[in-house]
């Protein structure tokens, strides 16, 4: 496998920024386009309409030696219109740069017609719940996601790896391969974040399995979180405190090895080639008790470690 990284942590402008990853020895790059991003090392708008200014862009990265493994429009296009367009747009700068794989989440539309607000429904009681998930699957999801699927195949694009994140209608393998069945499309699969996992309580190692088994492992995100055991018995892992607030929450994303030590990522990594996945391991990280670079090195020193590089 080769280590990448989500660069958008990276607090730094594009090229000290690409620099940076040929000093770590990082060879593969996922490069947030907008949305949850803020997009510090792309003005995706400029890319996607100026071809000029996209290839002094791309030839920026290329000629450090540096592979563009993934673009990344993590929003919610279900339910947000600017969020869609962003998602189209990164789909189109795919095509024009002949990038096959996107990182993206699923989504999560309103909990009813009219409403505006996104709901993520996480308990079958009281009954109301069941209607809110039949009208958020069947009547906007599965529609909206076989509309981006051909909108994706159209540009060329062969995977889209859909995170397994809180707040969203996809965040575990389950869920995502529900989706892929309603869709009838393997561009579906999952983009497999350890981080989430732990806090919702479920077995990264399973999930890579459960995945291998479907084809549907897409891509793996490096990225650790940490139970606060002072927090999380008496509280449990439902925690709506900013994460700022990290001395305060029961959970919280920590430096890759702050959370789960150097043989657990072995042991994962280990499970997930075991499972046929032989790509990109992007470091995300989101570490607020480090400094951003502090964070970035110790991260990446415990992936080079487990992943034996």
């Amino acid at each position: 496998m080769k280590l990448g990284i989500k660069t958008c942590t990276l607090d730094m402008p594009y090229e000290e920024m690409l620099d940076f990853c040929v000093r770590e020895r990082i060879s593969c790059l996922e490069i947030g386009t907008g949305n949850w991003s803020s997009a510090p090392h792309i003005d995706l708008d400029t890319v996607v309409s100026n071809k000029s200014a996209r290839t002094k862009w791309y030839d920026a990265m290329r000629s450090r030696g540096l592979s563009l493994c993934a673009l990344n429009c993590s929003g919610n296009p279900l339910a947000y219109k600017k969020d869609m367009e962003v998602t189209q747009k990164t789909f189109q700068l795919a095509e024009q740069l002949g990038i096959h794989k996107i990182v993206m989440m699923s989504g999560l539309p309103a909990g009813c017609p009219g409403d505006r607000t996104p709901v993520w429904v996480t308990t079958s009681w009281p009954p109301e719940t069941q209607d809110i998930l039949r009208y958020q699957w069947e009547e906007v999801a599965i529609p909206m996601w076989r509309d981006i699927v051909r909108m994706a195949a159209d540009c060329g694009i062969e995977k889209i790896a859909l995170e397994n994140h809180g707040m969203q209608l996809v965040y575990n393998p389950e869920t995502c391969l529900r989706l892929r069945e309603a869709v009838g499309s393997d561009l579906i699969g999952m983009n497999l974040d350890p981080s989430h996992l732990f806090w919702m309580g479920g077995d990264p190692m399973e999930a890579a399995r459960v995945l291998g088994e479907a084809g549907a492992l897409y891509h793996v995100h490096g990225k650790d979180s940490r139970m606060e055991r002072r927090l999380i018995g008496p509280n449990g892992v439902l925690d709506t405190k900013g994460i700022n607030d990290f001395a305060k929450r029961s959970w919280n994303y920590v430096a890759v090895g702050a959370g789960h030590g150097v043989q657990w990522w072995q042991e994962f990594f280990s499970v997930v080639r075991m499972c046929g996945y032989d790509d990109v391991v992007a470091l995300e990280m989101e570490d607020l008790t480090m400094s951003m670079l502090d964070g970035h090195i110790a991260s990446l020193r415990a992936l080079r470690e487990a992943l034996v590089l």
